[in-house]
């Protein structure tokens, strides 16, 4: 699974001429993030250009903010049979692009009762990429609330012994276009292990809110 990562870039220029934006503005609050949470806003690439959306799929026929599951992470092997999914999946402009830097996973303590052990994770040794992921709007207390989900799959050897997902990321420019034009899912398989690095992250972010580069620094106080 996915449940928290990082997009520590803070430049809007370069993340706009990674994924080809042009002038479209970037909110700012979604960039220099260490430890980016379920429901909080996240960057994504649609359709209609970046825009920020809570990380938590709403589906469009949801009343409330928050019932039912929280729609974070979506199998790729069952994306196209569930369908708070398939009705999107089957939508080119329900599709997007997450975008990221990085994600943490936890390797269980050997003894219980300690903490969980985080790990970082980085693609082509910290380069921008993008999760493959499904977005949806919902009018509520007539309000629109834009949301998204990422995709997940199986883990490729470099993942594997902390966890046996791992998010889907997109191999490069070709198949984030190929996905956002409707590609089908071959695209989800996981990364090349080469191209995936891991190092072990500081336990502060275990927690919820915390925030700051020492997060990636195993040995900071």
């Amino acid at each position: 699974m996915c449940g928290r990562y990082t997009l520590t870039q803070v430049g809007p220029r370069l993340v706009g001429e990674r994924f080809d934006l042009g002038e479209a503005e970037i909110e700012p609050a979604t960039l220099g993030r260490f430890n980016v949470c379920p429901t909080e806003d996240i960057l994504v690439v649609t359709h209609k250009g970046p825009r920020a959306v809570r990380w938590g799929l709403v589906p469009s026929y949801s009343k409330k903010v928050g019932e039912g599951p929280l729609l974070i992470n979506a199998r790729a092997e069952t994306v196209a049979s569930k369908r708070v999914f398939s009705r999107l999946l089957d939508r080119p402009e329900r599709r997007c692009l997450v975008i990221a830097d990085g994600w943490y996973e936890w390797l269980r303590p050997e003894k219980k009762g300690e903490p969980r052990v985080p790990f970082h994770y980085r693609v082509d040794g910290g380069e921008l990429f993008a999760f493959a992921g499904l977005c949806d709007v919902a009018k509520i207390d007539g309000g629109w609330v834009p949301s998204a989900t990422i995709l997940t799959t199986d883990a490729n050897s470099i993942c594997a012994p902390v966890h046996d997902r791992m998010p889907c990321v997109l191999a490069g420019p070709d198949e984030e276009a190929a996905w956002m034009q409707g590609g089908d899912l071959e695209l989800l398989g996981p990364l090349p292990s080469e191209r995936t690095s891991a190092a072990p992250a500081n336990p502060a972010v275990n927690k919820a809110g915390v925030e700051g580069a020492e997060l990636l620094v195993v040995n900071s106080a």
